[in-house]
């Protein structure tokens, strides 16, 4: 073998390479967070005041996962979180999100149902007139 072939040989598979790699990149999926992201984006000063009020308060609801009943407990008065809805954000695949309705004396969410891996558990509820936000990661072993 010369070198001419050689260099021949190094173009054809260094194409192969790069048509294979733009044939795999094309069927990748690609999500925006939601459909509505950019009339979204043009409202989020509600949601940094949402934020903001959830930290002025004296006690914010805490999330914990128990890994063993496969449950989140949400610390919070219950009747305060009545009016309140829980999103289990998949930042991966948005059609793994799921959103639970809380109902009055609800403290504790089942995740039995959601896939392993990395979500974010987004907490919206509003009490005396005003609306409040919390976010915490969690990661399904």
């Amino acid at each position: 073998m010369n070198w001419g072939k050689l260099i021949i040989l190094i173009y054809i598979v260094f194409a192969g390479f790069i048509g294979s790699m733009v044939y795999l990149m094309c069927r990748q999926r690609v999500d925006l967070v939601r459909d509505d992201y950019y009339q979204t984006e043009l409202a989020y000063q509600q949601q940094i005041n949402r934020m903001a009020r959830t930290a002025q308060l004296a006690q914010s609801p805490a999330i914990r996962f128990d890994a063993d009943q496969q449950v989140l407990h949400i610390t919070r008065a219950a009747q305060t979180l009545a009016n309140g809805k829980l999103t289990f954000y998949r930042p991966s695949d948005r059609r793994q999100d799921r959103v639970v309705t809380l109902q009055p004396d609800q403290a504790t969410v089942s995740t039995a149902s959601l896939a392993k891996g990395f979500w974010r558990v987004q907490l919206n509820w509003s009490e005396n007139g005003q609306e409040f936000y919390s976010e915490e990661s969690l990661t399904l072993p």
